[in-house]
């Protein structure tokens, strides 16, 4: 075969290769935006339409598979990281809140570095929950959050090479840390104005009396 002709056939691959680059960031934008759209939903409290869309965005990631079987190397780009990550975010949040049990990567079938970089980011999550609670003036829950949101910091950084081996952990450990320290503080605001409330109302009752 001429160089020419060889060029010329690397060209073609490479023209089908952009193709397929295209069609797999088109899938896993979709399938980011759904999941996104299920923790939106789980905070609405409407988990039964938000696991339907996580359904739907696990048959994106069945196609995605399907794909990459030609070109293996797409399935670790940046885009399908992220959307991997959102997914294992979602589902993550929605095993605390329903039953205080964390899925695993293979039962959500997401790779464990996205997973475990999903799970810092439940963090967030949770602080979201927990600001929820207190507004509705639900303090055990919210303490609930703060404790599954310690957890899951702690349980990261106990981790001997997690730093070295999953890359941007400590950069989203950092980012939970300060959010951990401002939730414990509203939290705890929170708790001493509703001791005094209650030592307050005490105190009317016994006077009436």
């Amino acid at each position: 075969m001429s160089l020419k002709s060889l060029l010329n056939s690397l060209e073609k691959e490479l023209r089908e290769r952009e193709k397929i680059k295209e069609e797999v960031q088109k899938i896993m934008r979709k399938a980011t935006q759904l999941s996104k759209r299920a923790i939106v939903l789980t905070h609405q409290k409407e988990i039964k339409e938000a696991k339907k869309l996580l359904e739907e965005a696990k048959s994106l990631f069945g196609k995605l598979r399907k794909i990459c079987v030609q070109y293996p190397d797409m399935f670790y780009s940046g885009i399908v990281n992220a959307a991997f990550q959102e997914y294992a975010e979602a589902n993550i949040l929605i095993g605390i809140i329903e039953k205080e049990e964390f899925v695993s990567p293979a039962e959500i079938e997401v790779p464990v570095i996205d997973y475990i970089l999903g799970l810092a980011d439940v963090i967030g999550e949770l602080r979201r929950q927990a600001l929820d609670a207190l507004r509705h003036r639900n303090l055990a829950y919210a303490e609930r959050c703060l404790k599954n949101m310690e957890m899951i910091y702690l349980e990261l950084m106990a981790m001997d090479e997690g730093f070295i081996l999953v890359p941007g952990l400590r950069r989203k450990c950092d980012v939970a840390r300060r959010i951990i320290e401002t939730t414990r503080g509203e939290i705890t605001v929170e708790a001493r104005r509703s001791s005094l409330e209650e030592a307050i109302r005490r105190l009317e009752e016994k006077l009436g009396k």
